[in-house]
């Protein structure tokens, strides 16, 4: 539930393009518009929701991927504890309890305390209200279904970055050591006094470790 206001601070450095990930409800049909906005070679980046869309773009059309940066998420179908706990999600949202489902179930396990949480937090909800239900409705059931994309990081061979924010508490370290493991090229950036959004929480960090990943493409 985030717009192009999540890479902000890196718009200012780095020359980039973000493209939305808000009109179809399956990963498939949102990597599939993601190529089709897309130049036939580019590098590629993506946050949470974001990255696991980038590497469905990957199992589509490795070919045109020049690098890979995956940030703060997850190569992983989803679990089945975390699929429990959206259905009532989607309900609230459908019923008109948007801003209730992000003020009490997901922007407190966005971010780790620092000087800018409230502010990161006010703008996480600026965001998603101006998305709006029907956003959260099919981009709840992309990630519901979404397939486990750990085939897919073992084949690509190209430069990748694998960063995280040290306190991420939604998508851990864990998983980016494996993301690590699996990605023959890849380094792995964790990022400290940062949780789930480090491009907010820690911007000038992330974007000179995306700056790193971009001089060896």
């Amino acid at each position: 539930m985030c717009d192009a206001r999540l890479f902000g601070p890196q718009a200012d450095a780095i020359d980039l393009t973000v493209l939305p990930i808000t009109a179809a409800d399956t990963v498939e049909a949102l990597a599939d518009a993601v190529l089709s906005q897309a130049p036939d070679w580019f590098a590629l980046g993506g946050l949470s929701m974001g990255g696991i869309v980038a590497m469905e773009v990957v199992r589509q059309a490795p070919e045109r991927v020049a690098g890979l940066a995956l940030m703060d998420t997850n190569p992983l179908a989803e679990a089945d504890a975390v699929r429990a706990r959206r259905q009532p999600q989607m309900d609230k949202a459908a019923a008109g309890q948007l801003e209730a489902v992000m003020r009490d179930e997901m922007k407190p396990n966005y971010l780790t305390d620092g000087p800018n949480r409230a502010g990161i937090l006010d703008l996480c909800m600026e965001m998603a209200l101006d998305l709006g239900p029907e956003v959260f409705l099919r981009q709840s059931r992309a990630l519901r279904d979404r397939p486990d994309q750990c085939e897919t990081l073992r084949r690509f061979d190209r430069p990748a970055l694998v960063l995280c924010g040290r306190e991420d508490s939604l998508c851990p370290l864990s998983r980016h050591e494996l993301m690590h493991q699996l990605l023959a090229k890849s380094t792995l950036s964790v990022i400290e006094g940062a949780g789930h959004l480090p491009t907010l929480e820690q911007p000038d960090k992330t974007t000179a470790a995306l700056r790193r990943w971009l001089e060896e493409i």
